[in-house]
């Protein structure tokens, strides 16, 4: 169900330090690191650290959900969006990431962050 989880953080540097030392005990370890966006885990990132310019007090989370395929994501998003949900990113490849990943991203009613993703999309 839950693909990985974010949260943004007011110092990223102080969380980075922690964050590397509490999940290493874990057996986790940081596997990507963007500046901005960091990724935690085992094989894969499934969690992440970020933070941004004029981040308010009240900082929002970010959740992604797993979908089956490329046309789930699609329905999501035009579902969100059909409840008068924000679409923060419209469904698309984010080769960013990997060369498969397929998301897309919307606000909940409390200003999160949701997506939902499929890491093997065939276009």
């Amino acid at each position: 169900m839950i693909d990985h989880l974010g949260i943004n953080c007011a110092d990223l540097d102080a969380s980075k330090r922690f964050y590397d030392t509490v999940l290493g005990v874990l057996g986790h370890r940081r596997l990507m690191d963007f500046g901005v966006a960091v990724g935690y885990g085992t094989d894969q990132p499934d969690f992440w650290l970020s933070a941004y310019d004029d981040m308010p007090p009240n900082r929002e989370v970010h959740i992604a959900f797993e979908a089956a395929d490329a046309a789930t994501v699609e329905a999501f998003h035009e579902a969100a969006t059909r409840l008068g949900a924000e679409s923060l990113h419209a469904p698309r490849l984010w080769p960013e990431y990997h060369e498969r990943y397929f998301g897309a991203f919307v606000r909940d009613p409390d200003g999160n962050n949701v997506e939902a993703v499929c890491h093997h999309a065939e276009l």
